[in-house]
């Protein structure tokens, strides 16, 4: 059985994925030119989005990447669990790049953590924003495109692992993650 027989429908196509990629880049390389931003890329979701946002960064950077997880199934536990040694961040300007921002807590705490180990000044790139999701006071400066409080999949978003290959974001039929 085909990936799209789960969803509801297609939210987001490859081809507005791409140009919402290129706006933030462009804004990115305008932002930082000169300053060789750290972009740290948040495992697994985030990866799809950061590649293609990469390929367009014109500017002098570097890229690390974090795998963080506080999510269980499709329910935030509230509780951030950091799975990877983090880079040295002294006086670097960093960019953490995300998939989505839904309650917040998660990229709060990464931003938190990361002004605490001496990063000069850290901004958020994130694909989707789900504001109808925040419990926490956490906003982007690079945000691709805000989606309304639904179950989204696809480049890079998950249901239990699944559905991260798909070229577009769609959004889950219900009775698949409430089963």
């Amino acid at each position: 059985m085909s990936l799209d027989a789960d969803l509801l429908k297609v939210c987001i196509s490859k081809e507005e994925i791409s140009e919402i990629v290129s706006k933030i880049a462009k804004r990115i390389n305008e932002d930082y030119k000169g300053r060789d931003p750290l972009f740290i890329c948040l495992l697994k979701g985030a990866v799809p989005f950061a590649t293609d946002l990469l390929k367009e960064i014109t500017i002098k950077c570097k890229i690390e990447y974090v795998k963080v997880s506080s999510y269980d199934g499709i329910r935030s536990t509230g509780n951030l669990k950091i799975e990877s040694k983090f880079p040295e961040l002294k006086g670097e300007n960093v960019i953490i790049v995300d998939d989505i921002i839904d309650t917040g807590k998660t990229l709060l705490e990464l931003k938190k953590l990361v002004l605490e180990k001496g990063a000069k000044t850290v901004s958020l790139a994130i694909l989707l924003d789900k504001p109808k999701g925040r419990k926490y006071d956490v906003y982007a400066d690079y945000i691709g495109t805000i989606i309304p409080n639904e179950f989204v999949v696809g480049y890079g978003l998950d249901y239990n692992e699944h559905y991260r290959n798909l070229p577009y974001i769609g959004v889950l039929k219900e009775e698949i993650y409430n089963n």
